[in-house]
């Protein structure tokens, strides 16, 4: 259908107002970047004289950072929005539309508990969507008899709960987080009051059903007796050694598979593919490679949706918002993926741990999305399923239907055959000597296998889209401490790190495949890890320095201060009118600028040092699941804002000694002042490395505070204040008399 046979596009693409400006602004800054460069190469000290070391290595560091800044200008250069028109859909493919198979992945009922995931579950079993084109399959990589139990027991109470979500069109459609908003949102008179008592009692009594398994730690003889499935776990050894289990508990051909109302369910298949300690499971990837096989025997749904286990639906429409770009009648066979934002529910008011990502969720993708789509991140992603199954090169012209056929070899099997065909789907040896993990499926042999699985689909010549509506299409939960965030990003960043130097680098095997400004901004997070080495250099050589009195910086009286003075202040305005814009204050802007230094100087240091050592075969890299619940008084304190330390970690340790390294120089140079030189003339001669020893000491406050202040159980561990005392002020007598 051509536009002007009266085509309207099933979605609209805006770009961002004001580029014009910002371009001119980025390139103002560009020139001051350039100036510093040419103040540094112009003013080297000469051999022999103090200083130079640190003049050196100042200027490398800051021609990192140069560098890394215009790598970030390709994710701000030309933003776009995208605005679907769901009424449109439906007038021309409601009978039309795609089946819909949606991935759930746990991997362990400790960190992540059952009651967690099944709410995950129910909330996208009751999406907006005919429910004979949805099946939601439940991966458990953990094996647990307990989370098999809760899925029992969430199939029960869908057919009362998805039932009441159409009755009333609730949002959003996870039960626990229903029950939380809905208190004020419905009237004690009305018809609905009543239907919601009722919903709560049932969502009760199977949350201590669960909950008694869960206490107990295990399932019990009444219990199993209950329910065939099972036996499946008679010869379980151990998470890491047992059968494919396979289980569908509701077969959406059923007709008997209905609500209260009578309507019918979504297919809901439980699945744990067959591990054993010879086979490499390849973590995540591995688990969703399994399900795409698996789900192709039972339901072949053409779309297939990914969410992890916490990242439950908050917009029933979701699913409609993304069919609007792949079914679109003139762009939709570009299409490969449409990659939803991750969004957090218990992000505090500002953001401690800054771990909302605003500014990539509301800025950076948009950007991307402007020059092919943005990276695949592993979560809240739809995408077509014979082009994640190996679909290889776009070809213009080309079309694929996505709309909705019925599977004759579905409808003929009986559920039974139906799961012993599809046991051998999910088995260990299934993937031998097949493209799995290469060419088909997601890709193996990185921390971040979703991000290498987008580039190499998008270097095949599709796009991919983002789709950021107002109401947030998934909700997670966020790491409440401050070890669980650094770990998450030391993983993160390791894995993005890795891909550099792969053969899917962005750096050379997407040239040429993908636009320049996508290949920057994948750039962009791959030179995460790289980041620490200028961060680290910067964040001590000037504050020891300060000790010798050497300035490595121009003088107030100089010109050359001009344009350090408008780099630090452009820059700096830049980011705090961007975060404030993206939705966060001015507390959570700082909150940012804390957890930016501590995961350069940490997690981002550590990364490039395992990656390394990866790469000369002396380290392994490992898939780390972060936690999803924490104590009570751990909560406590993260909702008064109150930074958790708590366990001993190597990365607590180098930011304790960076910091107390600062505070060090920085007293050092108010005693210089007092008793020799006097303030006035040290704040003439090192104006810059006064103040940024002093940003570095009120950034780090929560860490004095944790070192020697608190006493509370979240305080820094006293082997690490002890640890980092010494090491700081040997780093700084070594520096001020034998260096």
């Amino acid at each position: 259908m051509g536009k002007e046979e009266g085509y309207l596009p099933l979605f609209e693409t805006k770009r961002a107002k004001g580029i014009v400006l910002y371009r001119i602004f980025a390139a103002s800054i560009f020139a001051g970047i350039c100036l510093i460069w040419v103040y540094r190469v112009s003013h080297i000290p000469k051999a022999g004289e103090d200083g130079r070391f640190g003049w050196i290595g100042l200027l490398g560091a800051e021609l990192w950072f140069g560098f890394y800044w215009i790598l970030t200008q390709a994710s701000r250069w030309s933003p776009v929005y995208r605005h679907t028109f769901k009424d449109r859909l439906s007038q021309r493919y409601e009978n039309e539309l795609p089946g819909v198979d949606v991935f759930v992945c746990t991997a362990d009922p400790t960190i992540e508990p059952p009651m967690m995931v099944i709410n995950t579950v129910l909330s996208v079993m009751a999406y907006d969507y005919p429910p004979e084109k949805l099946s939601v399959y439940l991966s458990d990589d953990g094996g647990s008899e307990i989370t098999y139990l809760a899925l029992l027991e969430a199939a029960k109470f869908a057919k009362h709960w998805i039932s009441y979500c159409k009755k009333y069109n609730v949002e959003p459609r996870s039960p626990a987080a229903y029950f939380v908003s809905s208190d004020d949102a419905v009237d004690d008179d009305n018809k609905q009051a009543a239907d919601l008592a009722a919903i709560k009692k049932l969502y009760k009594d199977m949350e201590n059903e669960v909950e008694d398994a869960v206490k107990l730690g295990r399932i019990s003889e009444e219990v199993r007796s209950k329910h065939k499935g099972f036996s499946q776990w008679d010869t379980y050894s151990s998470r890491r050694d047992h059968d494919t289990i396979l289980q569908i508990v509701i077969d959406g051909r059923d007709l008997n598979a209905t609500d209260v109302e009578g309507c019918v369910l979504p297919t809901l298949v439980y699945l744990a593919r067959e591990k054993r300690p010879q086979y490499h499971h390849n973590f995540k990837a591995g688990a969703m490679n399994a399900l795409i096989r698996v789900s192709s025997n039972i339901s072949n749904g053409q779309v297939l949706l990914n969410v992890d286990c916490d990242m439950y639906s908050n917009n029933s429409k979701a699913i409609r918002d993304a069919l609007c770009f792949l079914m679109d009648e003139a762009e939709g066979n570009e299409i490969a993926y449409v990659q939803f934002p991750q969004n957090f529910e218990n992000v505090t008011k500002n953001d401690l741990y800054s771990n909302s990502l605003r500014v990539i969720s509301e800025v950076e993708f948009h950007g991307l999305d402007g020059y092919g789509g943005p990276l695949y991140i592993g979560s809240g992603c739809f995408h077509r399923r014979d082009i994640l199954c190996g679909r290889n090169k776009f070809i213009k012209g080309c079309k694929s239907e996505i709309k909705w056929e019925i599977s004759r070899k579905r409808e003929e099997t009986g559920i039974h055959e139906l799961e012993e065909n599809s046991r051998s789907l999910a088995s260990c040896a299934f993937e031998e000597n097949t493209e799995w993990g290469k060419e088909m499926g997601l890709k193996y042999g990185c921390p971040v296998e979703d991000v290498i699985t987008g580039l190499s689909i998008q270097c095949r010549g599709w796009k991919s889209v983002y789709c950021n509506p107002i109401r947030k299409a998934f909700l997670g939960i966020a790491t409440t401490t401050l070890s669980q965030t650094l770990v998450q990003h030391k993983r993160w960043s390791e894995g993005d790190f890795q891909i550099l130097f792969s053969k899917y680098s962005p750096a050379w095997y997407a040239h040429g495949n993908i636009s320049l400004g996508l290949q920057l901004g994948y750039c962009c997070y791959c030179f995460w890890a790289s980041n620490s080495l200028a961060t680290v250099f910067y964040s001590i050589i000037p504050s020891l320095y300060l000790l010798r009195g050497v300035s490595l910086f121009p003088q107030v009286s100089s010109p050359w201060l001009i344009p350090f003075a408008y780099v630090i202040i452009a820059k700096y305005t830049w980011s705090f009118v961007e975060f404030l814009w993206s939705g966060g204050t001015i507390l959570g802007w700082w909150n940012d600028q804390r957890i930016w230094l501590y995961k350069r100087t940490s997690s981002y240091l550590f990364a490039f040092i395992d990656t390394i050592l990866n790469s000369l075969g002396y380290s392994d890299s490992a898939f780390v699941i972060t936690a999803k619940v924490s104590d009570e008084d751990v909560s406590h304190r993260y909702e008064k804002e109150v930074m958790e330390f708590g366990a001993s970690s190597p990365m607590f340790t180098v930011l304790a000694t960076l910091a107390l390294l600062n505070l060090f120089c920085f007293l050092g140079v108010v005693k210089e002042a007092i008793m020799g030189e006097g303030m006035t003339k040290l704040y003439e001669t090192m104006p810059l490395q006064i103040l940024l020893c002093g940003v570095l000491i009120l950034i780090n406050l929560p860490l004095y505070q944790a070192l020697y202040l608190r006493k509370d159980k979240g305080k820094m561990p006293s082997s690490i204040a002890f640890k980092s005392m010494a090491f700081s002020v040997f780093a700084c007598i070594c520096f001020k008399y034998l260096y």
